[in-house]
C-alpha cells in the first residue's frame, strides 16, 4: 500500500536535472527490438548484396568438400570452407554494426558499466519467478504473441498465390531460381516492415514507461530545487544577515559624514567630503525608521542636519558608497559651503 501511494504522489513529469541525474545513473529508454530490427536490417542488405557471388562461391566449396572428402588433409578441407566463411562474416559484421548503431542512437552514444554489474537479486529463484509469473512476464508474454500475430499476418499477406506455386513446379531451373529469389524477397521486406513497426510501438512504450518511472512529486521538487538553488530559509537568512552588516557599517559612516541632508522626516542621506579629495560621497541613506536612526546618530556626533527635501529624495535613488553625479554638484556645494561657513 505504501508503494501504491508513493506513486500516485508522483504526478509531476521528471525535470531536466532529474533526466540527467538517471541518464548518469545508466537510466535510458532502450527498446531491444528497436535494436534487433536494425541489426536484421543490415544483414539483409549485406544478404542481398554479397549473397549472389558468396553463394556461387559457398557453392562452389562445399562441391570440392563432398567430392575430395575421402582424401581431404584437414588443412586442404580449411581451405575449401574458408570461402563459405568469409561470405557468413561480413553478415554477421553487418548485423552487429546495426545493432551497436541502434543501441547508441537510442542512448545518444551513452555508454555505462553499471548495467554490468552483478546484482545479488537476479540471481534469487524467487525473484526469478515474480518476474516469470509476475505482472512483468504476462506483459512480455502478451508482447510476443502480438508480435507473432503481426508478423505472421504480414507474411500471409504476401505470401504467393497457390497458383504460382502449382506453376513453379514446371518451371526450368533457372527460371525457378529467379522466382523464388523475388519471392523471398517480398517476404524478407514484408518481415522487416511489420517489425519496423513493432520497434516503433516499442520504442514509444518504452520510453513511456521510463519517464513515468522517473515522475516526481511535489516534495521532490521542492526538494531539487532547494538543492539547486539552495534553501530559501538559509537564503533568506543569509540576506538578512548581509543587510545587518550593512546597516551597522552605514551608521558607522554617519559620525564622520559632513552634513546629512533631510526631507525632513522620511528621508534622510549622510554625505562624506574632504577638501582636496573627489565628489561628495553617500556614505549613509535610509527612509522612515533608518531615516530616524540616521538623524539620531547625526545629532550625537554633531553632524549638521541641512533639509532639502527635493535634493534628499534625488539622493536616496543613488547607490550607497558612490560618488554623487554632476547634476547635484551645485546644490550639494551650496549645502556644504553653507555648512562650513556656519562652522566659521
Amino acid at each position: 500500500m505504501a508503494g501504491d501511494s508513493e506513486a500516485e504522489d508522483r504526478t509531476e513529469a521528471p525535470t531536466p536535472r532529474r533526466l540527467q541525474k538517471a541518464r548518469e545513473e545508466g537510466q535510458v529508454p532502450l527498446s531491444h527490438d528497436a535494436a534487433s530490427v536494425a541489426a536484421l536490417a543490415l544483414a539483409a542488405v549485406a544478404i542481398t548484396t554479397l549473397l549472389p557471388q558468396a553463394g556461387t562461391e559457398m557453392m562452389r566449396a562445399m562441391r570440392g568438400l563432398l567430392a575430395q572428402s575421402s582424401t581431404l588433409a584437414p588443412g586442404e578441407a580449411w581451405g575449401l570452407l574458408r570461402p563459405a566463411l568469409l561470405a557468413v562474416l561480413p553478415v554477421a559484421g553487418a548485423a552487429a554494426l546495426g545493432g551497436v548503431a541502434a543501441t547508441l542512437a537510442q542512448t545518444g552514444g551513452m555508454f555505462s558499466a553499471r548495467g554490468l554489474t552483478p546484482q545479488l537479486s537476479r540471481l534469487s529463484p524467487l525473484s526469478g519467478l515474480k518476474r516469470l509469473f509476475g505482472i512483468q512476464g504476462g506483459v512480455q508474454l502478451l508482447r510476443a504473441v502480438l508480435k507473432l500475430v503481426v508478423v505472421a499476418a504480414a507474411l500471409w499477406a504476401v505470401l504467393p498465390a497457390p497458383t504460382v506455386l502449382r506453376d513453379a513446379l514446371l518451371m526450368p531451373p533457372g527460371v525457378l531460381g529467379g522466382l523464388m529469389s523475388a519471392e523471398l524477397e517480398r517476404l524478407l521486406l514484408a518481415t522487416l516492415a511489420a517489425l519496423v513497426v513493432l520497434a516503433g510501438a516499442d520504442f514509444a512504450w518504452v520510453r513511456f514507461r521510463h519517464l513515468r518511472q522517473l515522475r516526481m512529486s511535489r516534495e521532490d521538487l521542492k526538494e531539487e530545487h532547494k538543492d539547486s538553488e539552495g534553501d530559501p530559509h538559509i537564503k533568506a537568512k543569509r540576506r538578512q544577515l548581509q543587510q545587518q552588516a550593512s546597516r551597522k557599517r552605514m551608521m558607522a559612516a554617519v559620525p564622520k559624514a559632513a552634513v546629512v541632508v533631510t526631507n525632513p522626516t522620511h528621508y534622510a542621506v549622510a554625505l562624506a567630503y574632504e577638501k582636496g579629495g573627489g565628489a561628495p560621497r553617500i556614505v549613509a541613506k535610509g527612509v522612515d525608521a533608518m531615516a530616524a536612526r540616521i538623524r539620531e546618530a547625526a545629532r550625537d556626533a554633531g553632524v549638521p542636519l541641512m533639509a532639502n527635501p527635493p535634493l534628499a529624495r534625488a539622493l536616496y535613488k543613488i547607490e550607497l558608497d558612490t560618488e554623487i553625479p554632476p547634476e547635484h554638484y551645485a546644490a550639494v556645494a551650496e549645502i556644504i559651503a553653507f555648512v562650513w561657513r556656519r562652522r566659521g
